[in-house]
């Protein structure tokens, strides 16, 4: 049987023994989400449809391709486990499921968790047995609930403007994993090139001997043995080789952990990144971000790319049109996803989907602030994340202004959880309190676009269109971080009813002569550290993308690698 997204889902984080559960599953739609108390979660008769994980039922890959609204679906399947398997602990893990879910095996509730974009587990291993084993997962849903982010998830029936195909339920790898009762429960790793060392902080179940090795192109480059190991343990492992993660540039080094029968093998990146007054700086070098926005949807999947081939694929074209990196907008992108980022040294910002989320009350904390921490600990390691973004446009909702209070306390926690990376607080507007300030500018005409950057070139004063409610503190780094978006369509048929920034050119010329005076005003710009374009590819009636939705190109890719890679004002 071809199972689907078979990979291992965690390449920081990967244990040998392992089961993917991708694939068939019976499933069931529960709009009165009634299922628990007609007893779904042990009775299966009602479950009148298959569905293949862990693509949405929205998908095409699905196999089922319901569009309307679902407020409640049920998945289940059994999984055969042998006595050693089942004796010992066993770990259920998704991916992500949206937005609320609950687990049952065997019959039994094992845990819930609340937020439809960030891994989660459980132990299941009270539960399961020898055997024969019913699993079964329930997700909840409501796209029209202001208490719910749903990102760039349509709610209305049809997709409409910048908002796309609705994403309910599971939408990436489930699997069991099999570990040892004493293990490693999770680790945080601090390369520093200035020492030229790593240093691991491991979180421990159990007290046993714990041995990591680094290692560089199969060589052993460092090591550390800590005896009698238990609870928190931070180490230092100074390196003997020097491979720096940059820019087009993984070169990862792996890394082996070992706690008495537990083994996990990862890797790291060698390099830091700050920011110097206007400049922002990779390994103590100032780098121009030439960023694209990505999305991360796909016309089969939706949320979740066919392949992990399709994910790699993403970053290839990115780079291939110029670009050396991403903002990954408004939604949680996979790790292996952020796998291929650190292999390719492709820098990119973590986002959080907020859009949806009602930012004006008080209580939206209890909803974002979970998951958001949950999102900085899991990708914390990553070393192409370069930025956390965790909010973008906060608009008025309802004619309320944002709770300014709830931005800057989001802010807050995100540097105290990573002081290692700088924080957007929300992209675009309303900047409350922010290590960078960002714009977006879709103005089209070249010169109205070069004009209103001459002032913060020459005098340091930012010509801001929203200076009503935020205000530019004078020094701060700037990122044009969307511009452009300039529409083209396959036809005039799909121009007429497709949607983009501003005019579509009527020409490819005039396309090509917009795109490059647009970017040459941001490059030209000796205070602009970076932009991202918007977008990497068409997205349904969404037509702005550098390629169709398809991926296939709209224009040669050399035009946009000459305008996007020429070095930058602010660079070295």
């Amino acid at each position: 049987m071809n199972v689907p997204r078979s990979e291992h889902p965690k390449p920081q984080f990967e244990r040998k023994n392992w089961m993917t559960l991708n694939g068939d599953w019976d499933f069931c739609i529960d709009n009165a989400r009634s299922g628990e108390a007609r007893g779904l979660h042990r009775d299966f008769s009602d479950y009148d449809l298959r569905i293949c994980v862990p693509f949405c039922p929205q998908s095409k890959l699905s196999g089922l391709e319901r569009k309307d609204f679902m407020y409640g679906v049920w998945y289940h399947r059994t999984v055969e486990l042998d006595g050693a398997r089942a004796d010992g602990r066993v770990v259920l893990h998704i991916g992500a499921a949206d937005f609320r879910t609950t687990v049952y095996v065997n019959g039994e509730p094992v845990g819930s968790h609340v937020g439809g974009y960030v891994s989660f587990a459980f132990d299941i291993s009270q539960a399961v047995h020898s055997g024969t084993n019913d699993i079964v997962i329930f997700c909840e849903d409501d796209e029209r609930n202001p208490h719910i982010p749903r990102g760039k998830q349509s709610e209305e029936y049809y997709s409409h403007g910048c908002d796309y195909t609705r994403t309910t339920g599971i939408w990436q790898s489930v699997w069991l994993e099999f570990t040892p009762k004493t293990f490693i429960k999770s680790f945080r790793l601090f390369p520093d090139l200035t020492t030229n060392s790593v240093t691991v902080s491991a979180v421990l179940a159990g007290c046993s001997v714990l041995i990591i090795t680094a290692l560089y192109d199969g060589r052993e480059v460092g090591d550390a043995l800590c005896a009698s190991a238990c609870g928190t343990v931070t180490v230092n492992i100074p390196l003997s080789e020097t491979h720096l993660w940059e820019v087009g540039h993984g070169r990862l080094y792996d890394l082996c952990l070992s706690f008495g029968e537990d083994e996990v093998k990862s890797y790291f990146g060698l390099r830091n990144v700050c920011m110097d007054g206007y400049r922002f700086l990779l390994n103590g070098k100032s780098v121009f971000q030439r960023l694209v926005l990505d999305q991360g949807f796909y016309p089969d999947g939706i949320y979740t790319a066919p392949t992990d081939e399709a994910l790699h694929g993403d970053v290839l074209l990115s780079k291939q049109l110029g670009f050396n990196g991403a903002r990954l907008h408004q939604k949680v992108f996979e790790e292996r996803f952020l796998y291929h980022c650190d292999r390719e040294g492709y820098l990119v910002w973590g986002e959080y989907p907020n859009w949806g989320l009602d930012h004006t009350r008080e209580d939206a904390v209890y909803t974002f602030l979970p998951e958001w921490t949950e999102e900085l600990e899991r990708d914390f390691n990553h070393p192409s994340i370069i930025g956390w973004c965790p909010f973008n446009e906060t608009w008025n909702v309802g004619g309320r202004k944002q709770f300014d209070p709830f931005l800057r306390l989001v802010y807050r926690t995100t540097k105290a959880i990573d002081p290692t990376r700088p924080c957007i607080d929300t992209s675009g507007n309303y900047h409350v309190e922010t290590d960078i300030y960002d714009l977006h500018d879709y103005e089209q005409d070249v010169s109205i676009f070069r004009e209103s950057l001459r002032g913060f070139a020459q005098e340091g004063k930012l010509d801001d269109h929203l200076s009503d409610r935020q205000s530019y503190t004078p020094g701060l780094p700037v990122f044009y971080s969307e511009y452009g978006g300039i529409k083209w369509a396959k036809t005039t048929e799909n121009s007429a009813t497709s949607w983009g920034y501003g005019n579509a050119p009527r020409t490819e010329e005039e396309y090509k002569a917009r795109y490059k005076g647009l970017t040459d005003a941001l490059l030209d710009n000796p205070k602009v550290f970076g932009f991202c374009y918007t977008q990497l590819t068409d997205i349904e009636q969404e037509q702005n993308g550098c390629y169709y939705y398809d991926r296939t190109p709209k224009f040669d890719s050399a035009f946009f690698y000459e305008v996007n890679s020429r070095k930058a004002a602010i660079e070295d």
